[in-house]
């Protein structure tokens, strides 16, 4: 599946779009640049996933400190 292609408007107010279209070139979805950019942000990608993961997996473990 290929990714969804944006191009960017104005609206009225000034404000930038997005407007996200089919396969077909017609408009899917139109959002705000400021609230795209936002739930891009909060998503996780398969790549940090990925490197999280890894990274965990050579994490040394920690031994307590012996009391005396």
């Amino acid at each position: 599946m290929a990714k969804a292609r944006r191009t960017t408007h104005r609206s009225t107010a000034g404000k930038k779009l997005y407007a996200v279209r089919d396969a077909d070139g017609k408009f899917k979805d139109i959002q705000t640049y400021e609230r795209a950019h936002r739930a891009d942000l909060a998503k996780t990608s398969k790549a940090e996933v990925a490197k999280g993961k890894k990274k965990a997996a050579k994490k040394p473990v920690k031994k307590a400190a012996k009391k005396r």
